[in-house]
């Protein structure tokens, strides 16, 4: 690989991680706020989850910003995303508050996990603007806490909340295929590792650490929920 990140500036690499990126939090705001109105069981939930979803909403603005800033046309720049987005959110409604929890951490949370390798390959300030998007601090501190409490409460939930976490990586993977198949730029920047080896080898080296590192962050959230055994 040349000593320039792949995709730096407002290459279309960029704009398509920008692009799929926004409409993801986009999204995310849409749902939490919809989750918060109709499956928080108490008040005090229902202004926490509020909270998180407005905090996505801020991050799609600035996405939204720095496309425009590239002299990107965000509407044109998320639509290639809309309907696998969609899709993965239909297939994926939360059936309770707690699904909905699981959701918003171990489901968003693979997602987030593609954007950021995707982001270890282009330039520096749209790799710090991914960091500061995908940051989940707040989002795993609300969501590890109430999972927690409830497993705490009635035990028998955990495996169901395994089960339905699985689903969501499952679905994730699925969509995130569909999408690196759409877009090649896109995905190009998921397998881009350093020179040394053929350009196949490459790329089943870089699709192999891939799904290393994802399948570890994966682990982290779920033993943090206390769905899996920690380490």
């Amino acid at each position: 690989m040349s000593d320039s990140p792949a995709g730096a500036g407002g290459g279309t690499g960029v704009v398509d991680l920008l692009g799929v990126l926004a409409y993801a939090e986009l999204t995310a705001f849409l749902r939490l706020a919809e989750d918060a109105a109709t499956l928080a069981p108490s008040l005090t939930d229902r202004a926490a989850l509020s909270g998180l979803a407005a905090v996505e909403y801020a991050h799609f603005r600035l996405l939204r910003d720095r496309l425009a800033s590239l002299g990107a046309d965000p509407e044109k720049a998320m639509a290639p995303f809309v309907e696998a987005l969609d899709d993965w959110h239909a297939q994926t409604r939360p059936g309770d508050w707690l699904e909905a929890l699981v959701k918003a951490y171990v489901g968003t949370g693979i997602a987030g996990d593609f954007y950021r390798e995707a982001a270890r390959h282009v330039d520096a300030d749209t790799r710090e603007l991914v960091d500061e998007v995908l940051a989940e601090e707040v989002r795993s501190e609300f969501v590890v806490d109430r999972v927690r409490t409830a497993l705490a409460g009635s035990p028998q939930v955990a495996g169901r909340l395994a089960l339905w976490a699985r689903r969501m990586v499952g679905e994730a993977l699925s969509q995130g295929n569909r999408l690196a198949l759409a877009r090649p730029e896109l995905a190009l920047l998921l397998v881009s590792e350093s020179a040394g080896a053929g350009e196949g080898d490459a790329d089943l080296i870089g699709i192999g650490r891939l799904f290393a590192r994802l399948t570890e962050e994966h682990g982290k959230r779920m033993a943090a929920l206390g769905l899996v055994p920690g380490p």
